[in-house]
């Protein structure tokens, strides 16, 4: 047993070798300001307890939050292609110090909902330079094994970020804003000493519109490859609304059963997902994509086919498989597509597609399972993955017969 687990850590160990230092850097930037991650999650606990909102109002607030990330995924890639990606995560880091710590402070609804939608224009813009970095650092054939190792500190983050919070709230609301706010400084102050200022920052200069390369809004391919990732997105973001409460309400499980599942979750991409990246990062990505969204959509698909908590774990290990071949291969195939001159903005479109599903996602997923049942809902989902995996394959033999004229 000793010599198994030995092989199996070796294998885990080499999916990280040959990644560029960079690429390490640019994660631990993102581990740290993950870290600090707390106030979204306990922001309607917030409103409603500490300001006295109505469960309606903390709503509007929030949504106004998910409008601030749309502008600030456009405005990320669009800037990250004309000051460098350095400038914009730089900038992006230190504002969102600034405007966690002042809503602090803040105790009016449109006072705060204001506030909120600034922040969110700030720290969303981080995101399509922080992958525009991490593409321009990467090659090619390790641009999966990148943007997976991104994820990976992502998910580290948020797991120590709402748990950490869970205890500040407990003894003050207020502690949040400070600790979310502090780490995005520091995340701002280490990126300022470890890349802002070295070559290996991934930060390409400001493209010449006289040089500019294929518009992403004239690409087909790629606006054809957003439609796909917008019913993934639409798909995912049911697990923060619709998901929970069909787990609730039909398999009869409490809230800590539910968060055990989203750490299972996050543990499996934590143990998985580099080592299966690694394995497929050199075959043709659409055929593993393909895979994935099969995986992603039946483990919704099957949810009203079991009960208890044992199934409901079993759908988290399918879909969480999906996720693990989907995205990392997405953003991959998205940064190759890309010209250098304007890979900011495929990348800020990339995450605007994400932002656009989080506002349509729960939205759809509430009238579906409120107006015709939980049943129908993942009923659709299961039809949705069929016409996403066929839309994956059809881009696939696009792109043969593209790779073919040339």
């Amino acid at each position: 047993m000793p010599r198994v687990l030995k092989n199996i850590f070796k294998a885990y160990a080499a999916s990280f070798a040959g990644l560029p230092g960079a690429a390490w850097l640019l994660s631990l930037v993102v581990l740290i300001n993950r870290s600090g991650s707390m106030v979204l999650f306990f922001m309607s606990l917030y409103l409603t307890n500490e300001l006295h909102f109505s469960v309606a109002q903390a709503g509007k607030i929030i949504s106004i939050y998910g409008f601030g990330y749309l502008a600030g995924s456009f405005l990320g890639g669009w800037l990250s292609d004309r000051w460098g990606t350095s400038r914009v995560q730089l900038l992006s880091l230190a504002l969102s110090g600034v405007g966690y710590i002042a809503i602090r402070f803040l105790s009016g609804f449109y006072e705060i909902a204001a506030a909120l939608f600034l922040l969110a224009v700030a720290a969303e813009a981080f995101r399509p330079a922080n992958a525009t970095a991490l593409a321009n650092v990467a090659p090619p054939e390790k641009r999966a094994r990148a943007f997976a190792l991104n994820r990976l500190a992502i998910n580290l983050g948020i797991t120590i970020g709402p748990a950490l919070g869970g205890f500040l709230a407990a003894l003050d609301y207020h502690y949040l804003f400070w600790v979310d706010g502090i780490t995005s400084f520091a995340a701002a102050v280490i990126f300022y000493r470890l890349l802002f200022r070295t070559k290996a920052a991934g930060s390409a200069p400001p493209a010449n519109p006289a040089e500019a390369g294929l518009s992403p809004s004239r690409d087909r391919v790629f606006l054809f490859f957003l439609a796909l990732v917008l019913l993934i997105g639409v798909l995912f973001f049911q697990i923060f609304n619709t998901w929970p409460l069909f787990l609730r309400q039909n398999y009869n499980l409490l809230e800590n059963q539910i968060g055990v599942l989203l750490g299972l979750n996050g543990l499996l991409i934590i143990l998985l997902e580099m080592p299966f990246i690694h394995r497929v990062e050199n075959r043709n990505s659409m055929s593993i994509i393909s895979v994935g969204v099969l995986l992603l959509f039946g483990g919704f698909a099957i949810l009203p086919l079991g009960h208890g908590f044992a199934y409901a774990a079993f759908t988290v290990m399918v879909w969480t498989l999906g996720e693990i071949l989907i995205f990392p291969l997405t953003a991959a195939f998205i940064a190759n597509r890309a010209p250098d001159s304007t890979r900011g903005r495929y990348m800020g479109a990339y995450i605007l597609t994400y932002s656009l599903a989080f506002i349509v996602g729960p939205a759809l997923g509430s009238y579906l399972y409120d107006h015709f049942g939980p049943a129908t809902l993942w009923g659709c989902a299961g039809a949705a993955g069929l016409i996403v995996f066929a839309g994956f394959l059809t881009l696939k033999r696009f792109l043969e017969r593209e790779a073919m004229a040339m």
